[in-house]
């Protein structure tokens, strides 16, 4: 979800999640960015913050211009090792963090559950196939 649409683009976000749900699909979003998941492995903010500020977060705990090196394939496909290798990132507190905005916001309709991410449910399924 990007918070500077319009209105037209509220609507089609909702009706999307909406139908899924209805259609017993599950569904992972988040509002407003997908980086939301990845700072929820070191604080937790129930605050609204436009994804220039999760992309400076992220930048100095990694140390990288996140905005232009973040959004690469080669470093996206590093993102899981950083999070597992980082002794200050936590993926235990980033499911209690999520689940946390996810029940404080879930009441509202979807383009207003602000910050949230359901990607904790998708990466609870994921760890699921983890080899030992």
């Amino acid at each position: 979800m990007d918070v500077n649409k319009r209105a037209k683009e509220f609507a089609d976000f909702d009706n999307a999640i909406f139908k899924a749900l209805v259609l017993n699909y599950k569904v992972a979003y988040s509002n407003d960015c997908f980086e939301l998941w990845f700072y929820l492995h070191f604080a937790f903010t129930d605050q609204e913050h436009l994804r220039n500020f999760y992309y400076q977060e992220l930048g100095k705990s990694w140390n990288i211009n996140y905005e232009n090196e973040g959004k690469k394939t080669a470093f996206s496909k590093t993102i899981y090792a950083l999070l597992l290798n980082d002794k200050r990132a936590d993926q235990t507190n980033a499911f209690k963090n999520a689940t946390k905005l996810y029940k404080s916001k879930s009441d509202l309709p979807f383009h207003q559950q602000n910050p949230i991410t359901t990607v904790y449910q998708l990466v609870e399924l994921l760890n699921q196939y983890l080899m030992p």
